[in-house]
């Protein structure tokens, strides 16, 4: 192992995307990564999406660095070895409902006694406490309960989701993040370990900008605005004659005078009127339209060409084909190659954030399940007749 995380052991006792998603991100930087999947079908993300032989390509890529336990865990054997990893497992990372560790005989005041050190990272749809804690939650319910859903979407729709599970995945951030802070506590002797306390909808609430203090003070509640970013203008989604769709973001002063040079327009970009922010979001109507009507008569390659040239941000809306053949994506090493079971070839996403000394890696794909679960026995002193032993009772797979 290598890594920032190289050392750190990780615990999974979860399914689908929150916190296996969390376990990946620290496993892609060196963490010992064991997940604790149901005997028989394992995590139900092996079956989702799009199938290779069988198996998820999802599953590849969140489980990658990933071993595989196969545990029966309604049985008190199986308990006990969650038991014994914990004695030598720096964090557990868990998205049960709560009070189901607490169920199993793993609550917080059993993992602490057997590892004063070891960190809870509990992730939940409304978080361990308060009158929703009992509620199920998936990511869907974080993106609406959380107010990012509300402000998604065209004024004359209904609020629309994001094209991924956004609400889990910030939520796998959030809870890396504080598995982190409470593994530098420890590690610096500054105290023992500690709950990290994840709620999906506080998750999304989190990035959810300036919505309270504006709702607080002015009474003002955001609204879906399509492609626009209310009160900040110019900022929006264009057309190109081609077909295509531009996100042009001409909103600082010295920037909307250049955007309005280049799309013909230096009267708007001299107008008093236009110079501040607060002038152009008075009236980001007529700015979006004669912006429009500039690119909706060139081709996107002459759009982007044009405003890089002006120092413009702008960028074209991405497909994932476009993704893929992007040559900066390239570059960035943000597309890998892994082989799968097989033999296959497939692109995969590359580790996220590059890191220049000791940057993350991939070791191997998603694994089989139970794949690790004999190395990982083994790993407890367990002897092969023993091994054999829990298999046949049930107990492992």
């Amino acid at each position: 192992m290598s890594g920032p995380l190289s050392g750190i052991k990780v615990l999974e006792i979860g399914t689908l995307i929150a916190a296996p998603f969390a376990a990946r991100l620290m496993g892609e930087f060196g963490a010992q990564v064991i997940k604790v999947e149901s005997m028989g079908q394992g995590d139900p993300l092996r079956k989702w999406r799009k199938l290779y032989e069988g198996t998820s390509l999802w599953w590849y890529l969140q489980s990658r660095n990933k071993q595989s336990l196969a545990l029966n865990l309604k049985s008190p054997e199986g308990v006990d070895i969650i038991k014994q990893l914990a004695r030598d497992t720096d964090v557990v990372i868990e998205n049960l409902r709560p009070g189901a560790l607490e169920k199993l005989g793993l609550g917080w005041d059993v993992l602490h006694a057997l590892n004063p050190g070891l960190t809870l990272v509990r992730i939940s749809g409304y978080g361990q406490t308060g009158p929703y804690r009992d509620r199920p939650g998936f990511g869907a319910i974080g993106e609406a309960m959380g107010g990012i859903r509300y402000t998604t979407g065209h004024p004359d729709s209904a609020p629309a989701r994001m094209g991924v599970s956004l609400g889990d995945s910030l939520a796998s951030m959030h809870a890396v993040m504080g598995a982190l802070m409470s593994l530098l506590r420890v590690k610096t002797g500054q105290g023992d370990g500690q709950i990290v306390d994840v709620s999906l909808v506080e998750s999304v609430f989190n990035v959810m900008e300036s919505l309270v203090p504006e709702y607080d003070h002015f009474g003002h509640v955001r609204e879906r605005s399509g492609g626009a970013l209310p009160g900040i203008a110019p900022s929006n989604t264009y057309p190109s004659a081609d077909g295509a769709y531009v996100v042009i973001a001409g909103n600082s002063d010295p920037i909307f005078k250049r955007l309005m040079s280049a799309i013909g327009r230096d009267d708007l970009g001299r107008a008093p009127a236009f110079a501040h922010n607060d002038g152009r979001a008075a009236q980001s109507g007529l700015l979006d339209e004669a912006i429009s009507a500039w690119s909706s008569s060139h081709g996107v390659a002459h759009i982007l060409a044009a405003l890089e040239a002006a120092e413009v941000p702008a960028g074209r809306i991405y497909s994932v084909a476009d993704i893929v053949s992007d040559p900066h994506f390239q570059a960035r090493g943000m597309l890998l190659t892994a082989q799968l079971p097989g033999g296959a070839q497939v692109k995969m996403p590359g580790i996220v954030p590059t890191l220049s000394d000791t940057p993350g890696e991939v070791r191997w794909q998603g694994p089989a399940l139970g794949a690790h679960t004999d190395s990982v026995l083994r790993g407890l002193g367990l002897d092969e007749e023993q091994i054999r032993r829990l298999r046949e009772a049930g107990v492992v797979q």
